[in-house]
């Protein structure tokens, strides 16, 4: 079995893929391709800092490790369901609420 290389990519210690010698992490450029449909290049214009090259990279990463990440896409997006029903609703929205400004 070969074993491929990603010259830009770093795993940081607790496992997290980033951009070598950013703070970018794959997961964050992966999302933009998910969520906006994004090419590289527009990832690139989103991200100025990021080559084309590593913009590659990340998403090379990505589908190739995909059904692990998009489990922790997941993961994370339940965990945030959780912290946001567990704080309830905010003041300024039961307020608006009430006043019949939101739905």
């Amino acid at each position: 079995m070969s074993t491929v290389a990603y010259g830009h990519i770093e795993i940081a210690s607790d496992g997290t893929a980033t951009i070598a010698g950013t703070k970018t992490k794959v997961v964050e450029i992966a999302l933009d391709r998910l969520a906006y449909h994004w090419d590289a290049d527009e990832i690139k214009r989103q991200h100025p800092h990021l080559t084309l090259g590593e913009i590659h990279s990340a998403l090379a990463w990505y589908y190739d490790h995909q059904e692990a990440m998009d489990r922790e896409i997941q993961a994370q997006l339940e965990n945030v369901r959780q912290i946001k029903t567990s704080v309830g609703s905010s003041l300024i929205r039961s307020k608006l609420q009430a006043l019949g400004k939101q739905p």
